[in-house]
């Protein structure tokens, strides 16, 4: 489908325009015969454009050609040529008739384009044809929708490609959300084990501690399943509230071992970062150092002047390095990444570990 219709009415009307602007019937008094030239004049401008965007449509829609697009440009402006010829042959017969009365005595030489340089005059009107005039016409139309298709192909691949970049974009999505989904499931199973059998041991020894243990324990995990369904940020209020659970069972099993300070400002609890964020640090802090009442570990939260949150915990090793079972710093990392969100910062000297987290300003 050729939707040129602006391109052919706008491009008639101004060669239409032009002609009688420069057309020397104009400044003599009106007769019926000036009338009928002026009038043939206007058919004939829109005549030579449709046979013309005929042809190169016609070409055009050739999909292949033996001698490939130079040779089939080739042959459209030829065949454009003779066409306009043999058109401007006809129409020209047309007007001496109109201006003579009878067809006798036409040649078509009167109409023949003349070029002169240094007093040498050519002309290429073979057999009463025009064809030096014809080229320059048929080569006008070529250039005019050589440059129409190129706009029109280069409007319909840049949309393509626009229809392509979002597809792509889309599915990327979907792809990271995937992957974020199953990132959000990574919490370690060896903790609620842990649990269960303080729990155990609870509701023989304590069957009140035991009762708010279990209260933890379920506001903890509704937490987790929460934040694995739900949206990927979540305030550090909530985060807050869900590490005093988590902290709370983890000191059922270490006891004054584990101690855990929050200095948090309220003007930063409603800053975002991605769900489960402290759970994992702390498991971390946990999983590698020792614990216990005479080397105890001291956990810090708190925030920086430039609104990042901090973590950091003391060091103190364990002799045996404990498995890794690739949650933790690289999970966090993962998630940061995905949500296209600034890096987090981890350092260590010999005494603490720290990690910088970046917050990202409530949605709201």
């Amino acid at each position: 489908m050729i939707s040129d219709r602006w391109l052919r009415w706008g491009g008639i009307s101004l060669v239409t325009l032009f002609a009688l602007l420069t057309e020397p019937l104009v400044r003599e008094p009106l007769t019926r015969t000036h009338l009928i030239l002026l009038v043939t004049k206007v058919v004939a401008i829109t005549l030579h454009w449709y046979l013309n965007r005929a042809i190169i449509i016609h070409f055009r829609l050739r999909s292949t050609f033996p001698f490939g697009k130079p040779s089939l440009r080739a042959v459209t402006l030829l065949a454009c040529t003779l066409g306009t010829a043999v058109l401007a042959w006809v129409i020209n017969l047309w007007r001496h008739i109109v201006t003579t009365g009878t067809p006798a005595g036409y040649d078509g030489k009167a109409v023949a384009l003349q070029v002169h340089i240094d007093k040498i005059i050519l002309t290429a009107s073979p057999f009463g044809f025009d064809l030096f005039r014809s080229f320059l016409i048929a080569a006008f139309f070529l250039i005019l929708y050589e440059l129409y298709f190129y706009n029109r192909d280069s409007s319909v691949y840049k949309t393509q490609l626009e229809q392509l970049e979002r597809e792509r974009e889309r599915l990327q999505m979907v792809n990271l959300q995937s992957q974020l989904e199953v990132l959000k499931q990574q919490v370690n199973p060896h903790f609620l084990f842990n649990a269960l059998n303080s729990l155990s041991a609870l509701i023989s020894e304590d069957p009140e501690k035991a009762e708010v243990f279990v209260d933890k324990l379920s506001s903890v995990y509704r937490y987790v399943l929460r934040s694995g369904t739900e949206q990927n940020l979540t305030t550090l209020a909530a985060e807050l509230q869900f590490i005093d659970g988590y902290y709370h069972l983890l000191q059922t099993r270490y006891g004054s071992g584990l101690t855990l300070s929050v200095a948090i400002p309220e003007s930063a609890k409603n800053l975002q970062l991605p769900p489960l964020t402290l759970q994992l640090l702390v498991e971390n802090a946990v999983k590698h150092n020792v614990v216990s009442v005479k080397r105890p570990l001291h956990i810090q939260i708190q925030t920086d002047q430039l609104g990042w949150l901090i973590v950091q915990n003391n060091l103190q090793h364990k002799a045996t390095r404990a498995l890794s079972n690739g949650v933790g710093l690289s999970n966090i990392v993962a998630k940061y990444q995905m949500l296209n969100l600034p890096q987090p910062v981890v350092s260590a000297s010999d005494s603490t570990f720290e990690i910088r987290l970046p917050l990202s300003p409530s949605a709201n």
